[in-house]
């Protein structure tokens, strides 16, 4: 009888990094020294600023083709178009359902704390100039119904070269229903796609190894143009914002995610790289890519997060619709402007549509708090002059709650779908497994069911 043969080695395990190769710490680093470049040198930060503006446009320039070939690829992959619509739906529900919570939050808290109290600004004396008159020049001009009309383009190529989101969903969805409809024609587009979002993947690759750099040319820039002591001026308004959406987060969002069956301090700490760039650039969609790609990664499906994370970043603003609320409160307790409860549910009513649309606009915010005032009328516009000051600093929390807002939503999308294993993302989001610093570009899904762990273990 021959001896039986040796066990195979263990395979070795995976080394973590050491910290200092990480990408989180060379982005922290970054904005500390950005920090310290504007405070000190505030000449020299304002000159870095197309340091951080051309990094900011790397990452733009692939995001619209990044949207494209991954809603493409997911619709692609499906069994069923039936099952597109029924996600798109699910998204669409819980958004409206998430922004309606943050807009009552934000109201509730300003009418708490009351931070306007006391201001006495005259509306007359209050002259928009520079920027903030543009912003509300924008914002008089949209109608609450623009949204819907901008979401179909009047050119399919234009929709890609002025990078809008919406837009480019929008024909991505009609692509990709296109293809799976055609059939076996479609096929070989498909398998393209897939393999054509490796390459951009790399490319986002390399872009990503400047990052440090980029976020360290916006924050010296942020404090060189503002400079430190406008982190403290209206304070009050600031600290209630920023506390408003740690509240929104831990609270909110941290029970939609207990009742997931997942941690929401680890699912942060998960997405670590992805706040700090987001910080460094006050720009959520630098980190567009690379959340998509570690939503995967926790095993959502490609189709769940293909249609959910690019149409968050319109219509599921929560950080944004936290803002709309108080800022709009904050101007009329601050020119001493009477809005009885029934004003304020007017208000909200108004920006349930006014914040939808604008993601990755430059001003959005202010924009659409412009468009807020301007629709209602009781609420003086010249008001947001009394806090463009402070918006710089406020748009970064707004990114930074819509970054949290969107990945929560994306799982919820896949239980709701039946579809989300949630001893997976636990495993994941506990063992902190080795990765690059950019994901090379997800797997392509595959059509089977998700696999059966029990059966699994039979079958071996």
């Amino acid at each position: 009888m021959a001896p039986p043969a040796p066990a195979a080695p263990a395979p070795a395990p995976l080394r973590a990094r050491p910290w200092y190769r990480q990408l989180y710490f060379w982005v922290l680093t970054a904005i500390v020294s950005g920090i310290l470049t504007g405070w000190l040198w505030p000449a020299a930060g304002v000159a870095l600023e197309p340091v951080g503006t051309t990094f900011v446009a790397a990452i733009k320039m692939l995001i619209t083709p990044i949207v494209f070939l991954t809603v493409v690829a997911g619709i692609g992959s499906v069994d069923s178009l039936g099952r597109v619509g029924r996600v798109g739906l699910k998204a669409l529900a819980y958004f409206q359902a998430g922004t309606l919570i943050a807009l009552l939050l934000g109201l509730l808290a300003v009418n708490v704390f009351q931070p306007g109290a006391g201001v006495h600004a005259h509306p007359g004396d209050l002259r928009l100039e520079g920027d903030a008159a543009q912003y509300v020049k924008e914002g008089a001009d949209q109608s609450w119904w623009r949204f819907l009309t901008d979401l179909v383009p009047t050119s399919s190529v234009g929709a890609f070269a002025e990078g809008n989101i919406l837009q480019v969903i929008f024909f991505s969805v009609l692509f990709g229903v296109a293809l799976k409809t055609v059939g076996p024609v479609g096929e070989p587009i498909v398998d393209g796609v897939t393999r054509l979002s490796a390459v951009i993947f790399k490319i986002l690759h390399y872009v990503m190894l400047a990052a440090p750099v980029g976020a360290f040319g916006a924050m010296a820039y942020t404090i060189g143009k503002y400079g430190v002591a406008t982190l403290t001026s209206l304070g009050q308004l600031v600290g209630l914002f920023y506390g408003t959406s740690l509240f929104f987060v831990v609270v909110i969002l941290g029970g939609v995610t207990a009742l997931l069956g997942v941690n929401i301090f680890r699912l942060l700490r998960h997405l670590r790289e992805e706040f700090l760039l987001v910080l460094g650039t006050s720009s959520s969609e630098s980190a567009l890519p690379r959340l998509m790609s570690k939503l995967e990664g926790l095993g959502v499906r490609r189709d769940i997060v293909g249609l959910t994370v690019p149409t968050g970043y319109s219509f599921n603003l929560d950080g944004s619709s936290i803002y709309l609320s108080l800022a709009a409160v904050y101007i009329a307790q601050a020119t001493d402007t009477p809005l009885g409860i029934g004003g304020q549910l007017g208000l909200l009513a108004v920006m349930l549509l006014t914040s939808k649309g604008s993601g990755g606009i430059t001003g959005a915010g202010f924009i659409a708090l412009a468009a807020t005032l301007s629709t209602v009328g009781t609420v003086p516009a010249a008001g947001i002059m009394l806090i463009f000051g402070i918006d710089k600093f406020m748009s970064e929390c707004r990114a930074l709650t819509n970054l949290a807002g969107n990945t929560v939503a994306t799982l919820v999308v896949a239980r709701w779908e039946g579809v989300l294993d949630t001893a997976r993302v636990n495993r994941v989001l506990r063992t902190e497994r080795p990765e690059p610093d950019v994901p090379e570009g997800p797997e392509t899904p595959r059509k089977s069911a998700p696999s059966n762990r029990r059966t699994d273990r039979l079958a071996r």
